[in-house]
């Protein structure tokens, strides 16, 4: 008797398919941080194992200036985000069903869909009137347009949480007539806590990369690590963006791991 659901991975080929699209994913991945341990200037000609472009990347100024610029606009902006979405998440899910309640989900949702250039254009256009209007050119405008931008990514895995927790307890708490309040506080935040990580990483990695919209946003003298190899991209290239590439590759794969974890966690 054949098996009652269907598997895609007995299909002819699939194993095969598969490896090939791994291979192209990920080589170009393999190369660059295979050439950031190169000897030489060059990231097409191995000269060598050598860790000298990560000794460069950690002295050069440059690089430490936007990396800290980029770690206190990632920090700031994920933080503020995930504190909007866990009140959007529960605004859209303790409540009981009512007219207009999905457009606010997919309002929440739309940055996801927008493509990222218009959203840069048309924070771009507003900050630039706001800009001569007060005067300030600070580090305000990239933590709100990152903020902005991030909250979708920690709204969904909050709401996610939400969704899948037994609001039983919450009712039981309020039967044992705690407040509203001691309620969040005691049963639903303990909950939740592991949403609220994920939501808050992978804020912050998408704050940490973000490229087109920090180019449209950024004044002068207030480049980003992305941006800042952009940058090094035009105009000379050597395998220290590569060592710069790969520790952000790494980051993203510690933080990616850790978000995977903490979002399978049971109540």
């Amino acid at each position: 008797m054949g098996s009652k659901y269907f598997d895609i991975r007995t299909l002819p080929g699939f194993a095969f398919v598969a490896m090939v699209t791994f291979f192209l994913l990920y080589l170009p991945i393999a190369a660059l941080v295979a050439y950031a341990f190169n000897a030489g200037s060059s990231i097409s000609d191995w000269e060598g194992f050598s860790f000298r472009w990560f000794a460069s990347a950690w002295q050069n100024t440059a690089v430490q200036d936007a990396a800290m610029r980029s770690l206190v606009i990632a920090v700031v902006a994920s933080t503020i985000a995930t504190a909007a979405a866990t009140t959007a998440a529960l605004a859209t899910t303790r409540t009981n069903a009512y007219r207009g309640l999905t457009f606010k989900y997919a309002f929440i949702n739309t940055p996801l869909m927008v493509p990222e250039i218009v959203t840069a254009v048309a924070l771009l256009i507003v900050f630039s009137r706001v800009k001569i209007w007060t005067g300030y050119s600070g580090l305000g405008y990239l933590i709100a347009a990152h903020t902005a931008f991030c909250i979708p990514f920690a709204y969904l895995p909050i709401r996610a949480r939400l969704e899948s927790m037994d609001s039983s307890l919450e009712r039981a708490a309020q039967d044992l007539y705690a407040t509203p309040w001691m309620t969040f506080r005691r049963v639903t935040m303990p909950l939740l806590r592991p949403g609220i990580i994920a939501g808050f990483m992978l804020a912050f990695v998408i704050s940490l990369d973000d490229v087109v919209i920090t180019e449209f946003v950024k004044s002068g003298g207030q480049d980003t690590l992305p941006t800042y190899m952009l940058g090094q991209l035009r105009r000379e290239t050597t395998p220290e963006v590569n060592a710069i590439a790969t520790v952000f590759l790494a980051l993203s794969v510690l933080l990616v791991t850790a978000f995977f974890f903490i979002n399978r966690r049971k109540a």
